[in-house]
Order: structure tokens, then C-alpha cells, then sequence
């Protein structure tokens, strides 16, 4: 867990792909960003904000990261499809990048350069030193 907020949750995943994965979620269902309310948008701007400024304190210099989010289609499973974001890196170290393995690229099966317990403590840390 990185960030337990009232209407936001950050964690890393178990099983995480990439050195560097965030996963933030609304803590109810919510399908797309328009369904949230104000108080729910406010806090997505500190919490999300907060993720990325805590991303670029790892290391010396700023991380690469790409920002996927995932909404409900517009006029079908609406109540199937939660919104969330994922928010990945391949960066693994100040200076090494993940490069996909052939079991990766081919297979889809994951091997795991950055420990993501290791990933989360470290993770936690440098959001803590966050100041909004």
C-alpha cells in the first residue's frame, strides 16, 4: 500500500510487470474520471500528483513513466468496468532500464527484475518526503 487515501487507494501490485508499477483506484465503483464528484477529483489531484513527484524522487534525475488509464466503455458495462490507473517504468536502477526477455515479448510470462515489496518500501519512502 502506498497511498490510503478517503477516496483513493495507491498500491503496488503483487505481481508486478514492471521495476517501477503503480496502481491507483477510486474506493468506490466509479466506470470514468466524469462519474467521480468534486471532493473525489480533489483528491485524485494531491494523491496522483504526490505518486508522481515521489516517482522522480527515486533517482537523481527525472523518471520516464507512462500513465494508463482504464475507464467503462460509454454506453455498455458500465457497472462491469471500475476505473483505475496504471502508472509504469521501465526504469530499475539510476542508471539500468527493463528490457523485455523473450518469455516477456513472446509469452507474456513476467520475470520480475525489482522485487515489488522492495519496489513498494522504496516507493513509500519517497512519497513521504512530498510536500503538496
Amino acid at each position: 500500500m502506498l497511498v490510503a487515501g478517503e477516496h483513493w487507494t495507491a498500491y503496488v501490485p503483487f505481481a508486478a510487470r514492471w521495476p517501477i508499477e503503480i496502481h491507483l483506484v477510486p474506493n468506490r465503483h466509479v466506470p470514468d474520471l466524469a462519474a467521480t464528484n468534486a471532493e473525489e477529483r480533489g483528491e485524485l489531484a494531491r494523491v496522483y500528483l504526490r505518486l508522481l513527484r515521489g516517482v522522480d524522487r527515486l533517482y537523481d534525475t527525472p523518471t520516464p513513466y507512462i500513465a494508463a488509464w482504464h475507464q467503462a466503455p460509454v454506453h455498455e458495462r458500465r457497472d462491469e468496468v471500475r476505473l483505475a490507473m496504471q502508472l509504469t517504468s521501465p526504469r530499475r536502477a539510476a542508471e539500468r532500464l527493463k528490457y523485455l526477455a523473450g518469455s516477456e515479448a513472446a509469452m507474456g510470462a513476467w520475470i520480475g527484475d525489482v522485487p515489488p515489496e522492495a519496489q513498494a518500501t522504496a516507493l513509500r519512502t519517497a512519497i513521504e518526503g512530498v510536500d503538496l
